[in-house]
C-alpha cells in the first residue's frame, strides 16, 4: 500500500512542475492521482477533504491562467493581438519551430515564443517597437505570475492530500 501511495505521490509532484511548465499536466494530473487513491482505499469518504480541495485548486488554476496573462497585457497597454501573438508564440516555441536552439529546445521555446509572438502581433497591430516590446514583457510576466500562483495552489493541493492521508498508511 506505501509504494501505491508514494508513487501516486510522485505523480502529483509531477503536478506540481505542469501547474508551473505550461503544456504539461497539472492540477489535473494531481485529481487524478487522489481519485487513484480512492479506488486503491475502496473509500472515497478517505479522500473527501483533499478531493474538494483539489476541485477548488482545478477551478481557480483556470481562473489565475486567464487572468494573469490578461492583468499582465492591460497593464503592459496590450491589445488582443499581441494576446494572440502570445498564444501562438507558446505554441510555435513548444513544437520548436523557432530557430534550433543550443540549449534548452521546447522549454526554452516555451520561454522565448510567447515573448517574440506577443512583440510581433503587437508591432502589427500599433507599428512601435517600444510598444511592442513593452506589451510582450507584460504578457510574459504576467503569464509567469499566473504560473507560479498555481505552482503554489498545487503545492497546497498535494499537501492538503498527505497530511489527511499519511495517518490512514503510517498507522
Amino acid at each position: 500500500m506505501q509504494i501505491i501511495y508514494w508513487s501516486l505521490v510522485a505523480v502529483m509532484i509531477f503536478g506540481i512542475v505542469g501547474a508551473v511548465v505550461p503544456a504539461l499536466p497539472g492540477s489535473s494530473l494531481i485529481l487524478i492521482a487522489i481519485i487513484i487513491w480512492g479506488v486503491v482505499q475502496k473509500s472515497f469518504a478517505a479522500i473527501s477533504t483533499p478531493l474538494i480541495v483539489t476541485g477548488v485548486v482545478l477551478l481557480l488554476s483556470i481562473g489565475v491562467d486567464f487572468l494573469a496573462g490578461y492583468i499582465g497585457a492591460k497593464k503592459a497597454g496590450a491589445s488582443k493581438w499581441g494576446q494572440i501573438g502570445a498564444f501562438v508564440g507558446l505554441i510555435v516555441g513548444f513544437l520548436g519551430l523557432l530557430p534550433a536552439l543550443p540549449v534548452g529546445g521546447p522549454l526554452l521555446g516555451m520561454l522565448l515564443g510567447p515573448l517574440l509572438g506577443a512583440i510581433i502581433g503587437e508591432y502589427l497591430y500599433c507599428k512601435n517597437f517600444q510598444t511592442a516590446i513593452k506589451a510582450g514583457i507584460g504578457i510574459v510576466v504576467g503569464t509567469v505570475v499566473g504560473n507560479l500562483i498555481q505552482g503554489l495552489l498545487a503545492i497546497a493541493a498535494v499537501a492538503v492530500f498527505i497530511y489527511t492521508t499519511y495517518p490512514q498508511v503510517f498507522n
